[in-house]
C-alpha cells in the first residue's frame, strides 16, 4: 500500500468525521427547539457511513475508504409535554420537543473528535516516514 493510498483512506475518514460532527452540532443546536405539532418538530439526524473497498492492479485489497451515504432522521419518538401556557402549545396544550438525547450526542461528539484526531496523527506519521525516506537518499 502506498503512502498516497494511506493518505486517501485517512482523508476520507476525516471527511466522514466532519460530517458526523456537523450533524451532532445541528442536533445540539436544535435540542430545545419546540413546535406546536409533530410535523414541524426538529428530528435528530445521523450520518450513514459505508466502507468502499479498493484493490490494486493485482487484485489485492488495499483497504477501505469511508463514504457518507446519507444523513437520515432518527426514528426515536418525539417528546410530547403538556404546557398549556407555552406560546407554541397546540389547542390541547401540548408542545413537541425534538428527539435529541444531549448526553448521547456529547458522547458521540467526543468519539468523532477522537477519530478525527487519530486520522490527523496518521497523516503526520506518513509525512514523517516520507521525510525519513528522503533523508536515506541523501546519504
Amino acid at each position: 500500500m502506498s503512502f498516497k493510498d494511506i493518505s486517501e483512506i485517512a482523508g476520507s475518514a476525516m471527511a466522514a468525521q466532519s460530517v458526523r460532527l456537523n450533524t451532532i452540532a445541528s442536533n445540539l443546536a436544535n435540542a430545545d427547539a419546540v413546535a406546536g405539532n409533530e410535523g414541524e418538530t426538529y428530528r435528530a439526524r445521523k450520518p450513514v457511513f459505508a466502507t468502499m473497498m479498493g484493490a490494486d492492479s493485482n487484485g489485492m485489497s488495499m483497504g477501505g475508504k469511508v463514504q457518507v451515504l446519507d444523513v437520515v432522521e432518527s426514528a426515536e419518538p418525539l417528546r410530547k409535554v403538556y404546557e398549556p401556557g407555552h406560546p407554541m402549545a397546540n389547542a390541547d396544550g401540548m408542545v413537541f420537543y425534538p428527539n435529541v438525547n444531549e448526553v448521547a450526542e456529547m458522547a458521540d461528539m467526543m468519539s468523532a473528535s477522537r477519530a478525527f484526531e487519530t486520522n490527523v496523527e496518521v497523516l503526520g506519521r506518513i509525512r514523517t516516514m516520507q521525510q525519513s525516506l528522503l533523508k536515506l537518499g541523501e546519504s
